[in-house]
């Protein structure tokens, strides 16, 4: 597995030399959001807002107002709890094309609770006019600022950071709602996203080994969720569904999978894995096992659609690496 590191810093650079209109706001955030080589290489376009995010959401409106393209930066839990009415207000309502990019999304911080973003893409799957994508490798991180621009609109991005794996080919990026499809099969549909994919790669082949068809997609837009591929893939399936995703149950992937199913008549069984509550402090693996989105976790799942013990311990998913199976 390739590992890249502050991949966003250099795409936001890219971004703005081909795009002179950018500005990038900071909330007093810029070298834990990767953008303190932005601020020394392109000063003018850069602003430090303090840690006020509801005034910088302001500013960015105004900004978009006056034909600038703002890209707000700081943690995700900041773009949605503290300047919610800013957002929908300024933002959302004149429909103005403002990006907020949120850092660690989800459980990817050992911050605790007041820096864990569990309920961000429940909360804003409900403004209008917003489009939300949800990052789950670096070549993810080298095409979504791309799609944000074409939208024209508010849109959402739940960024990772630092040391982000490689997973997906660097030739294909994502594409604006289009899941990527992972693992081709017949008999169960996993969807995962965010941080969850990896995990549910590692779980994929293990599945196969015992002879299960399983239909992997990657889910990077969760609005809008009208994917017809994701759709086709759900008719067909034989037993059902597993979402998997680094947010609530409620509000996320999940919920925008079982809309999905209601309106076109799919009529498949669903289960969905995601957080249960707040979480407390802790490494992202740790977490990621303690509250249950990890690779055993989804083998349970799957064992559970079809009825039987898949016979799959933690030990076979430690002789399972994606890297085993996917060329990058």
């Amino acid at each position: 597995m390739k590992i890249e590191i502050n991949t966003h810093e250099r795409c936001m650079l890219e971004f703005a030399d081909k795009h002179p209109e950018t500005l990038v706001l900071s909330a007093d955030l810029g070298t834990s959001c990767e953008v303190k080589k932005f601020r020394a290489q392109k000063p003018d376009q850069y602003l430090t807002m303090g840690i006020a995010e509801q005034n910088m959401c302001s500013w960015a409106a105004g900004l978009a107002r006056e034909g600038y393209r703002p890209f707000i930066h700081t943690f995700a839990v900041f773009l949605y709890r503290r300047i919610l009415d800013q957002l929908e207000m300024s933002v959302a309502y004149p429909n103005l094309p403002v990006v907020f990019v949120g850092f660690v999304p989800g459980i990817t911080t050992p911050g605790g609770v007041t820096h864990q973003s569990i309920n961000d893409v429940g909360t804003l799957r409900s403004v209008p006019n917003m489009a939300i994508f949800d990052i789950g490798d670096a070549t993810e991180i080298e095409g979504v600022l791309d799609l944000a621009y074409e939208w024209n609109g508010p849109c959402y991005i739940r960024m990772l950071r630092k040391e982000v794996p490689r997973l997906f080919p660097k030739n294909e990026p994502m594409q604006f709602n289009k899941a990527r499809v992972l693992s081709e099969g017949d008999d169960v549909v996993i969807l995962s996203s965010s941080i969850c994919t990896e995990e549910a790669m590692r779980a994929t082949q293990a599945l196969k080994d015992k002879g299960i068809s399983v239909q992997h997609m990657h889910v990077s837009t969760l609005k809008p969720f009208t994917d017809q591929s994701i759709v086709d893939a759900i008719r067909k399936c034989k037993y059902g569904v597993v979402t998997m995703e680094n947010h609530l149950n409620i509000g996320g992937l999940g919920t925008a999978t079982a809309d999905l199913m209601a309106e076109h008549g799919l009529g498949k069984r669903l289960v969905k894995i995601g957080l249960n509550g707040y979480a407390h402090g802790a490494s992202k693996m740790y977490l990621m096992k303690k509250y249950g989105i990890d690779a055993m976790n989804l083998v349970n799942a799957v064992g559970s659609l079809l009825g039987k013990d898949l016979g799959i311990t933690e030990k076979d998913l430690e002789q399972v690496r994606f890297v085993d199976f996917l060329e990058v």
